[in-house]
């Protein structure tokens, strides 16, 4: 039995941002009981010239939509970047799931050939619809949902590899 790219893309980003929404409901609980300001912990980085959890998380929702709507051929939907607590990320994460919930199989299905065009700073980038999958939408979402994690576990957040992977 084959995997299609349904299957290898929508049902994954939804797992990981379900995680990543888990992860962030006890970032809020450590905040509250820590007495640390969430503002901080949403704009705490790894390294200086790194971006800050908040647009890990902007940039991991973005990512999902942006690839499964690529492959599905649909319009690209906008989310401004404007969340500032974590409800309102919450809420962010939430809607991009619900996007994704929307995201038919048959047409992401069939999309291995499909020419995707990125519009990049350097110009347009041409891929086949499984190499964009698999080299470069995968990889950038699993980037940011990864750096959003470390960012909160360098910061004492008490969570693990199973956070991360969820609960099968």
């Amino acid at each position: 039995m084959s995997l299609s790219m349904y299957q290898a893309s929508v049902p994954v980003f939804i797992r990981m941002l379900g995680n990543l929404s888990a992860i962030l409901d006890k970032a809020a609980a450590y905040a509250e009981t820590k007495k640390i300001a969430p503002a901080v912990l949403l704009g705490a980085r790894l390294a200086p010239d790194m971006l800050p959890l908040s647009s890990q998380i902007q940039i991991a929702c973005d990512s999902a939509v942006r690839g499964a709507a690529r492959l599905a051929n649909m319009d690209l939907p906008s989310f401004p970047d404007t969340e500032t607590s974590f409800p309102e990320f919450q809420e962010r994460l939430a809607k991009t799931i619900a996007f994704l919930k929307t995201v038919p199989a048959a047409q992401v299905d069939g999309s291995e050939e499909r020419t995707v065009t990125l519009k990049m700073r350097t110009g347009e980038v041409q891929f086949q619809g499984q190499a964009f999958l698999l080299g470069f939408s995968l990889p950038n979402f699993y980037f940011h949902v990864t750096t959003a994690y470390a960012i909160l576990r360098h910061n004492g957040l008490d969570v693990g590899k199973t956070d991360f992977l969820g609960k099968s």
